[in-house]
């Protein structure tokens, strides 16, 4: 599905000769053209795909909060009037990238790239994207086989981004899950400048809420009168359910998964009831995290220089457990590894 871009713009941040940051503004929006539509379809897949993300919302200061002071300013003007609104979102974008610089000052770090400001509609929703980018040497081929290099954003490198669920943000604030944001690079927490430069509160560990639903998954099947195809069965169906809401950048939930799990027709046991029993009751909306995925399709470790993987439904048939010998039994080994194994008898 294509998303409606109604405001794009991009500024770069350098660090000039006097060795401080520095904001070069663009002086207008961009157009919206075909090729800038897919790349903002690009970068909305690029985000949610991105896994580790935390939820949050504006800190109970937001009075005090110029960005949210700048932002509500544009939202009001582009309510007013959608098409006239770009003088209001450019403004919005260069306040608020001043305010990026101060807090990278403020924190002691120092980030280049460009600062992307993009305001779409998808599925309904209208989101606000911000993310700092940097770009890629590429090499381009001629008709006349000549060769020249030139520069890409280098989506797949997005480690420094914050997406607000404007329509979230108006309809339901008291949620406190309007904002999502990718949490970390190399062990350092987006909060450092990221977080402040926005003025967010985290408010949920989406990694921790994936792994408790994954596990309520799983102890809910145990607890169900299920053959081992019964469960696999039920497996593939919330992973579909995972893809579809990750590929649209929806929420799991807990109502849905009910939906694909098995149910006592008899009674209202079902896996929403189920889970509203436990010590922690698990929100009836999850963001969803790839990473997730693979916990509900496959086993995997490792430790002390062994590292194995396999799917869940090969348990019990090609691969037995036994936690007597504390050994896994492998039935069929993988040709690639057989050929490694006979090579060094």
């Amino acid at each position: 599905m294509s998303i409606l871009i109604h405001h794009f713009v991009v500024h770069q941040l350098v660090v000039n000769n006097d060795g401080k940051m520095q904001l070069i503004p663009r002086e207008g929006c961009l157009p919206v053209t075909p090729a800038l539509e897919q790349l903002g379809h690009q970068l909305h897949h690029t985000f949610v795909s991105k896994p580790g993300k935390g939820v949050g919302h504006f800190a109970e200061s937001a009075e005090e909060n110029t960005f949210v002071t700048s932002l509500e300013g544009y939202q009001a003007a582009h309510a007013d009037s959608p098409a006239d609104s770009d003088s209001a979102y450019l403004t919005f974008t260069k306040e608020t990238s001043n305010l990026l610089v101060q807090s990278l000052v403020d924190t002691g770090q120092v980030e280049t790239g460009f600062v992307l400001f993009v305001h779409y509609e998808y599925l309904a929703t209208q989101y606000l994207l911000v993310t700092l980018l940097n770009t890629k040497a590429h090499v381009e081929v001629s008709q006349n086989l000549d060769l020249s290099s030139r520069e890409h954003l280098d989506l797949a490198k997005m480690q420094l981004a914050v997406r607000i669920d404007l329509t979230q943000y108006r309809i339901e604030p008291q949620q406190q899950r309007y904002i999502s944001f990718i949490k970390g690079r190399m062990g350092r927490k987006v909060a450092d400048f990221f977080m402040q430069f926005v003025g967010c509160e985290e408010k949920v560990d989406v990694k921790q809420q994936n792994k408790q639903l994954i596990q309520s998954v799983e102890t809910y099947l145990a607890s169900e009168n299920l053959d081992p195809e019964e469960k696999t069965t039920h497996r593939e169906q919330v992973t579909s359910y995972f893809k579809e809401q990750l590929d649209s950048g929806d929420s799991i939930r807990v109502s849905d998964l009910a939906d694909r799990l098995p149910a006592d027709e008899g009674s209202e046991r079902n896996f929403a009831a189920f889970t509203a029993t436990l010590e922690t009751p698990l929100e009836p909306e999850i963001q969803p995290d790839p990473a997730a995925l693979r916990q509900l399709n496959k086993f995997t470790g490792q430790g002390g220089g062994v590292s194995v993987s396999f799917e869940r439904k090969l348990l019990g048939e090609r691969v037995i457990y036994n936690p007597d010998t504390d050994t896994l039994t492998i039935k069929g080994i993988p040709p690639n590894l057989k050929d490694q194994l006979k090579r060094n008898l």
